[in-house]
């Protein structure tokens, strides 16, 4: 036998002892990365979260990951619109970078990079379950199983690469269902990446057949500016097309479905399609609750600003059912992490992809940037990483997850990315070095609900809007105007602000590469 083959053939239990010892610590530094679960929903406004303070409803499932981990105060997003959200949190880019500015001007580059794609290669098992709404297929995800399109309450229809199916049931739970499947399919020996996003609440606001009664018999508070009358600010907010007063339609979103003489012949002909899409059993004990109750408002109905406060209860009472489904479901994930040990190497994250009016400025729906919707729940645990009950009031943005969930997963975060690691805030939530405002851009104009282009800063104290395809700024103090009623761009005791928040501005727009506004008015 030559020389070398003896030495080879001695060597090998020594190769073959190193080959085995590394794969040991690889698969050890896989396992030491922290799982991550996004809990996603669609529409979920802070005021209706109990850690947040909430006055109309109880959310003791997604408190309890605030009271075991951290809540962010201040939180926001850099375009208040459903598609554009979640894009901005795959890629950690505004969206004049990432391509996707509105529900209408997709789809989604997908070939693009995304936080999933760049977990996958790092060894992350990912799966994402439920709304996506960013028209192309999904990528840089293990397994996928998505509605189509905004999805369906009752009865939904799910995607995956095997092709589209219906499964009957309430669509939270089915969602929730897809994603234990999942995790307990899973291969145990990999870190793993769940989104599991829910459509609830987003309009139109149709429950579980369960929670239909709940809040029969009481009242929910009414915001105190349910009656706001669009004075004092930009003339574009009194052409809104988003106000409960003038905007609901009675069977689409306030779930009259009997006939109604006083409808409009627009009322009339959008039709309830949740309630359509329900078995014949399931329209039954629909019927059963909700049908005595519009009965007794045909036969006496309200008019004025009763009949407001009348759609207002409807509508509220209908969302919160919604979320007290998607609380409940929270609470299975949470109970499951538990059940299999997976609890203190987990990070798990509840968040929504932008707030909503609950009736302040008498709206619902979204985009404008104030506060209602600019803000978005961000509240996370990590168990040894994060001090339970942490409270951060510092400004972040959803551009800032990927940076976030990369820099945990151990994985290089590409020079490109517009947003910040939040790893600095879960041990020190105080620190003076973070930022001290930021950028919102809305895209869309007109259209449905009549809100107009906008950009603007936010900053701790501060907020200038500017209407740039109407009528200019609006600036406001939030420390003395939180409900933000009263625009004071043209006060002089404010023109310091103004103009600090005008170079404030300017300096952001340089900061993310924007293009000049007039290239933007149709991306």
């Amino acid at each position: 036998m030559a020389r070398s083959t003896v030495h080879l053939h001695n060597a090998m239990p020594h190769i073959l002892l190193i080959t085995i010892s590394w794969l040991l610590l690889v698969a050890t530094a896989l396992a030491e990365r922290p799982n991550i679960v996004f809990i996603f929903s669609d529409d979920h406004a802070c005021q209706a979260i109990g850690a947040y303070g909430s006055k109309i409803n109880q959310t003791p499932n997604i408190d309890r990951i605030a009271r075991e981990g951290a809540l962010f105060v201040n939180s926001f997003c850099a375009n208040s619109i459903c598609g554009p959200s979640r894009a901005c949190i795959l890629t950690g880019k505004h969206s004049h970078k990432n391509g996707f500015y509105s529900n209408g001007l997709g789809p989604f580059d997908g070939s693009q990079f995304t936080f999933p794609q760049e977990l996958q290669k790092a060894g992350y098992q990912t799966a994402l379950i439920g709304k996506w709404h960013l028209i192309s297929e999904p990528t840089g995800f293990t397994h996928w199983d998505i509605l189509p399109g905004q999805g369906s309450y009752y009865n939904p229809d799910f995607i995956n690469k095997q092709g589209k199916r219906r499964i009957e049931g309430y669509c939270t739970t089915i969602t929730t269902d897809l994603a234990l499947d999942w995790l307990k399919r899973r291969d145990a020996d990999q870190p793993f990446l769940l989104m599991c996003q829910y459509k609830a609440p987003h309009r139109t606001w149709a429950p579980d057949l369960k929670h239909v009664n709940r809040y029969a018999d009481r009242d929910i508070p009414e915001p105190e500016t349910l009656f706001d009358d669009w004075q004092n600010r930009s003339a574009t907010l009194a052409g809104n097309a988003m106000s409960i007063d003038r905007h609901f339609y009675y069977a689409y979103d306030l779930k009259v479905h009997q006939p109604v003489p006083f409808a409009s012949d627009r009322e009339k002909e959008l039709k309830d399609n949740e309630y359509r899409r329900m078995t014949p059993a399931q329209q039954k004990a629909w019927d059963a609750a909700f049908k005595p109750r519009n009965d007794a408002f045909l036969a006496n109905p309200p008019t004025g600003k009763d009949l407001v406060r009348w759609k207002y209860q409807r509508y509220i009472k209908n969302y919160l059912r919604c979320i007290d489904s998607v609380d409940e479901n929270v609470g299975r994930l949470l109970d499951h992490l538990a059940e299999n040990g997976l609890t203190e190497n987990t990070i798990v994250i509840y968040s929504s992809d932008q707030g909503f009016y609950l009736g302040e400025h008498g709206w619902y729906d979204k985009r404008w940037m104030f506060e209602e919707s600019l803000k978005m729940p961000f509240i996370i645990r990590w168990p040894g990483r994060i001090q339970p009950g942490t409270r951060c009031e510092k400004l972040i943005q959803n551009i800032d997850y990927v940076p976030t969930f990369l820099e945990v997963a151990g994985v290089d975060v590409p020079s490109d990315v517009q947003g910040r690691s939040l790893t600095p805030l879960f041990a020190e939530p105080d620190s003076d070095a973070w930022r001290k405002s930021i950028y919102y851009h809305y895209y869309e104009h007109g259209g449905e609900h009549q809100v107009p282009r906008h950009e603007g800063v936010r900053t701790e104290r501060y907020k200038l809007i500017n209407f740039y395809s109407n009528d200019g700024f609006d600036l406001y103090d939030l420390k003395k105007d939180p409900q933000e009623m009263r625009d004071v761009a043209d006060d002089e005791e404010y023109a310091t602000a103004l103009t600090s928040l005008k170079g404030e501005l300017q300096r952001l727009r340089e900061q993310y590469d924007l293009p000049e506004l007039s290239a933007t008015v149709s991306p």
